[in-house]
């Protein structure tokens, strides 16, 4: 028999874990199969607000927020990558961190027509597999339109500064909330889990949820 389950997915564009996260969660819903019919519902958080139009180089970023050095942060990335591989998302040469407060906007604005997850998708391979600036606008049109969204009211929905006000109302609800470090999966609106788990064990995690109905 087939379970609904309702999948809260808090994360941000900027975040690889985030990706990672996704794809092993993906995955571990395809293992699953009919036994499950899963809505992923995406919501905004900002791992770096403040971040000019700029952006800033990922070493410098890391190396003032975290404290590490650049032989830490390659590191991080190879292990990163490894992960990655392994739930079949592919890491490219990523030298920038931007700002996502925009491509959170157009997500909120995908949600509404259905497509919230495709543009996801899309905005993450743009960023970690093809190294674009997921703040500049061109580069959100062309993953909106990726995602079977239409371009000329996705690129308005960026001139004209939609849905801000509810991208920042469900940002603060989810800090709110005590989330604090992404991505942050909710399953239900009952069960927490932090980290891009693998996929053994976002499944052994579903097939338990789904047994207490």
């Amino acid at each position: 028999m087939t379970q609904p389950l309702r999948i809260d997915f808090v994360s941000d564009i900027a975040c690889p874990w985030c990706a990672v996260g996704l794809s092993s969660l993906q995955l571990a819903l395809s293992r699953l199969g009919d036994a499950v019919d899963a809505e992923i519902v995406l919501h905004p958080f900002e791992l770096n607000p403040q971040m000019g139009p700029d952006g800033e180089a990922i070493v410098d970023y890391l190396g003032k927020k975290y404290g590490r050095t650049p032989a830490q942060i390659a590191e991080t990335q190879a292990m990163i990558r490894e992960r990655g591989a392994a739930v079949g998302f592919a890491f490219g040469p990523r030298e920038q961190v931007y700002n996502t407060f925009d491509a959170h906007r157009l997500l909120h604005w995908a949600g509404l027509h259905g497509k919230q997850l495709p543009l996801k998708l899309a905005l993450l391979r743009a960023y970690h597999s093809d190294g674009k600036d997921p703040s500049n606008h061109d580069v959100l049109v062309e993953a909106a339109q990726a995602a079977g969204l239409d371009p000329a009211q996705a690129r308005q929905v960026l001139q004209h500064g939609d849905y801000a006000d509810e991208v920042r109302a469900e940002e603060q609800e989810y800090q709110g909330m005590g989330i604090q470090s992404v991505p942050s999966i909710i399953f239900n609106k009952r069960y927490l889990l932090t980290g891009a788990q693998p996929a053994e064990a976002f499944e052994q995690a579903i097939r338990q949820i789904l047994a207490e109905g």
